[in-house]
């Protein structure tokens, strides 16, 4: 423990309760005194003890609904991961990536609805889409040590000193500000990850984090530096298929009479082919492929922060910091898998009116494909932000701050093939592929034709490949300028109000080099077999199904490298080609390139209020935030100077060939009122009521300013897509109450309810455009000569041979007639355009205690949230689906001991299936659910002295898988294994 004494004046106070994002930074350093400017002794609990009394602290003077976590001492977050450690808030729910946690979603809205800020700044936001440019806003906690982090706040209500972006939530990081704690303290820690689900990788890896804070000059000035360098090499293992296809049951489904079904409909392979064929009623799935992969990743995550304070008098400080951020991913795996092609089958199904196939088997009239494939990709993400802040204490009752940033987010490829690539190979031997999915692992079962008992190295040939470049960089200058007035007497408290200015810049862009060679390319033997190796799958996974004998168990792997190489130079270009000149490597010539620049002007204002309610006091607050927003958003596209009449009733664009950027604008005002009221019922329970407006932008592929035509035109005119960006935001009216008892110190019981009423959720409108001025040459005055001369029972192809003959000069060099500019009519598309139109509402309880056991040592937080929405996906229906995603209920439950310098903390986190995605994998309209997840956590450490601590720490220790399905449990589009992991090391401060 550490003595501090202070003084802290009554508008400081004030500010600490009311300025959420200014003043919280201080959280775990700068310590609480009461308003009277008196000298007083205040003990700063360190350790798990100390954290979790300062976030229940924060939460109790916190004006509307707060949580915060802190750090147990400087340099020592409750967890690895900022995201895992957010997990453990009630409402929060997390995504995890490699088995880490990624992202958040808060009360059912997912992360591209919740706002992160650092020490109040809006931080923007990248990364990357493997097989398209990134539309996403949403944030990646991998990208952040938590070494260097001093605490987070989640603000669940509206604040109007809060920055808009945050229509689920805002959260808030905060870093270590030397005059907060003045003297002399650094840390130091050396960590070894160890991680048995590599094969390839070292089994132990380092993280070296360390951080140094000082103040000089009488704690005028002052340095705190922050480092962390982490290593990880770890593995995966996964299930996969590629989507299905889902028929109704009879219409373009299986004809008993005439066999005709559409391409995925069921096609029996003889009398008996379905066991509980669909019912009329039903709708029934069935799998493209099934196959397994393995991936070897290294992650190398580098951060730091340099912050400079400057007090040169009492009532001024200034704040320069700078912070960076840099994950380095590289990935490489191999995988096989099996691609049906909806022949003949038989299969057993499950009873409707989803039905699913238990077993699904087809047989190949020429032996298919068993196809080998594998991708090696290196991306890096990279964040930088340099802040000032001025703060001014002007007089005993106001106080100004100003606060400028520019900052910076990149993701890119870190190799010159590309962010995501792979090559396929392949041998055929498939005579018979059935599948089992009855059990959460699939069983592939592959039946060799007739004289085959193995795969072999020399029939293996090169497949398709592909080279994909995806890049994305977000960039904000943001100047705000915020105070607040705080009055001797009255009702009114004080006022706090602000201006700011914001530009963000976006840019995703996105190419591919792609070769759909897949049934093979040169001749089995052109590529030395030594290069395969043989390899067994069912080994690999743990799954009890695994060690089916029916498994398919022999595969090759190869080198990504080593197979580029020979097909690049064997081969070489062969229609794409890459920077490299040939068809094996990423392109800078973009095809998907947008720009977004956003505007944003805002000013707030907030009136606190406090009085009593008879014997109880009350603190109320009446804010409201308006903004501007002006977007500009341009996008390439392909341009056309023509229409081609190419065949009866075919008419086609003709394309210049190049490619230009074409720019839309649009602009929106927002007014967000928000309300907080607190009363205290009792010295120890607490009674909150909010009423707020929060918002969220529309992803960048809404707003994007290009339009695409579609190259096929009908007599009548064609059609497109294009973005609009004078869409509205996602607005959401929220409503909370609470009910919070403190009845000890660091212990607390709550219950809450909260609805979300959101609207502006985005659909698709068709609009009525003429672009790029093109002539149809179908709606003109040769057309209509030919129709007044052929009478009105002319067909079609009558009158383009009118024209043809009549009008040569208007037929090119295919022999297709073009339109006529000025003389034919232009062409109206009917252009598919992003609109707001959809609304929904989410509403839900949250539940929570936080109990010390006296001095025992003990400790335990419990915390749950129940989520309901108004929407809720119909898997028995084809229709187009829209709605929130990520809704699921969640628990939380963490045990802890903390006693003569032992802690132990055991924590379990659980979340409910959820709704991923409305579309699959293939682009078809089929639910992605993730299932129920729990895991357990567990961290213990030792203090031999004051200085020095060993820990260890473990997570995912039950060694849970994550699985995911379409409309049925059964439908499985992925089943992965990621393995525990441990971590121990040593800390030691000075």
């Amino acid at each position: 423990m550490k003595q501090h004494i202070f003084r802290k004046t009554r508008i400081a106070t004030s500010m600490s309760l009311l300025l959420g994002a200014t003043m919280h930074s201080a959280i775990a350093q700068e310590a609480t005194a009461d308003a009277n400017d008196e000298m007083v002794e205040v003990i700063e609990v360190s350790g798990i003890r100390g954290s979790v009394i300062r976030s229940m602290d924060i939460k109790r003077s916190s004006q509307g609904i707060v949580d915060a976590i802190s750090a147990e001492e400087m340099g020592k977050f409750p967890d690895t991961n900022l995201a895992e450690s957010l997990q453990r808030i009630t409402g929060v729910s997390i995504d995890r990536q490699n088995g880490e946690g990624s992202k958040v979603t808060v009360r059912g809205f997912g992360p591209d609805y919740n706002l992160v800020l650092l020490n109040g700044r809006h931080m923007p936001a990248s990364s990357l889409e493997a097989t398209s440019a990134s539309t996403s806003r949403s944030y990646d906690f991998a990208n952040i040590a938590s070494e260097g982090v001093a605490g987070v706040e989640l603000y669940k209500t509206g604040k109007a000193h809060v920055p808009t972006g945050g229509m689920g939530a805002t959260i808030n990081i905060l870093t270590t500000k030397p005059l907060n704690s003045p003297g002399l303290k650094a840390t130091f820690g050396v960590k070894g990850v160890v991680d048995d689900s590599t094969e390839e990788g070292d089994s132990v890896t380092p993280e070296l984090s360390g951080l140094y804070s000082n103040t000089f000059a009488d704690d005028t000035f002052g340095v705190a530096l922050s480092g962390s360098y982490q290593e990880r090499h770890s593995g995966n293992r996964q299930a996969v298929t590629g989507g299905w296809r889902t028929f109704p049951g009879t219409v373009n489904g299986f004809d008993w009479d005439g066999g005709n079904a559409d391409w995925g409909g069921l096609i029996p392979d003889g009398d008996n082919a379905y066991q509980n064929y669909p019912e009329p009623t039903d709708i029934y799935s069935v799998p493209q492929s099934v196959g397994y992969a393995f991936h070897e990743i290294e992650r190398v995550r580098t951060n730091g922060q340099l912050t400079l304070q400057y007090r040169p008098v009492d009532n001024v400080t200034a704040t320069l910091d700078y912070t960076y951020a840099k994950n380095e991913v590289e990935d490489r795996y191999n995988d096989v898998s099996a691609w049906f092609n909806f022949g003949p089958s038989t299969a057993t199904f499950t009873d409707g009116p989803v039905v699913a196939p238990l077993v699904y088997s087809e047989a190949f009239a020429a032996p298919g494909d068993l196809a080998m494939g594998a991708g090696q990709f290196s991306t890096i993400n990279e964040n930088k932000s340099l802040g000032l802040n001025l703060e001014w204490q002007a007089s005993d009752n106001l106080e100004l701050v100003l606060d400028v940033h520019d900052s910076s987010a990149e993701s890119r490829p870190d190799s010159p093939f590309g962010s995501n690539n792979t090559i396929g190979t392949a041998t055929w031997v498939r005579a018979v592929t059935s599948v089992d999915f009855s059990r959460d692992f699939p069983v592939l079962d592959i039946t060799y034709p007739d004289g085959v008992s193995n795969i072999r190295a020399e029939d293996v040939r090169v497949t398709g490949s592909s080279f994909r470049n995806s890049q994305m960089r977000s960039e904000i200058q943001q100047a705000q300028l915020s105070g607040s007035y705080t009055f001797d007497s009255g009702l009114l408290e004080s006022i706090d109000f602000g201006v700011s200015n914001s530009e963000m810049k976006n840019r995703s862009a996105f190419s591919n080099v792609q070769q759909d060679n897949w049934g093979g390319l040169g001749e089995a033997g052109d590529i030395d077999p030594s290069v395969f190796m043989l390899e067994s799958i069912g080994d690999k996974f743990d799954a009890d199904a695994s060690g089916d004998p029916a498994l398919q168990d022999e595969f090759f792997i190869w080198d990504f490298n080593t197979i580029r190489s020979i097909a690049d130079s064997t081969y070489g270009a062969l229609g794409a080609v890459g920077d490299c000149g040939t068809s094996f490597c990423a392109s800078s010539d973009m095809t998907t390139d947008r720009r977004t620049t956003e505007e944003i002007n805002a000013a707030y204002v907030q009136f606190n209020l406090v009085g009593d309610l008879g014997d109880m006091p009350y603190r109320l607050s009446l804010g409201a935030r308006y903004e501007e927003t002006d977007v500009n958003s341009s996008a390439l596209v392909p341009t056309y100077s023509n229409i081609a009449w190419a065949g009866d009733n075919e008419f086609s664009l003709i394309a210049t060939g190049e490619q230009e950027f074409t720019n839309l604008s649009g602009s929106y005002e927002n007014f967000l009122p928000s309300i907080d009221f607190n009363l205290d019922l009792t010295d120890d329970v607490m009674f909150r009521a909010s009423y707020g407006k929060t918002m969220a932008r529309p992803g960048y592929g809404d707003i994007q300013g290009g339009q695409t035509l579609n190259s096929l035109v009908r007599i009548n005119g064609g059609s497109g897509a294009r973005g609009n960006p004078g869409l509205e935001p996602f607005e959401s009216t929220n409503f909370d109450l609470a009910l919070e008892w403190y009845y000890d110190e660091g212990s607390y019981a709550s219950i809450g309810y909260f609805k979300k009423d959101g609207e502006n959720f985005v659909n698709t409108g068709i609009v009525q455009e003429q672009t790029f001025g093109l002539p149809h040459p179908a709606q003109g005055p040769r057309y209509d000569e030919a129709v007044a001369e052929l009478g009105s029972g002319a067909t079609t192809a009558q009158i383009r041979q009118y024209i043809i003959d009549n009008y040569p000069e208007t037929i090119n060099a295919d022999g297709f007639i073009l339109g006529v500019p000025g003389e034919d009519d232009i062409a109206t598309f009917d252009i598919a355009v992003p609109v707001n139109q959809d609304e929904e509402s989410t509403d839900g309880w949250e539940i929570a205690v936080q109990h010390l056991f006296w001095e025992t040592g003990f400790g335990v937080i419990a915390n749950a949230t129940i989520v309901d929405s108004d929407f809720e996906y119909d898997v028995t229906s084809l229709e187009s689906q829209g709605g929130l995603l990520g809704v699921s209920d969640s628990y939380n439950l963490i045990g802890f001991y903390e006693k003569d310098g032992v802690q132990v903390r055991v924590a379990y986190n659980w979340r409910d299936k959820f709704l991923s995605n409305t579309v699959n994998g293939q682009g078809l309209l089929n639910p992605v659910f993730v299932e129920e997840y729990g895991q357990w956590d567990v961290n213990a450490s030792y203090d031999f002295n004051e200085n020095l601590t060993v820990f260890v720490e473990a997570l995912n220790i039950t060694d849970e898988t994550k699985r995911v399905h379409e409309r049925s449990s059964y439908q499985l589009v992925n089943y992965a294994e990621y393995g525990p992991r441990y971590n121990i090391g040593v800390r030691y401060t000075f």
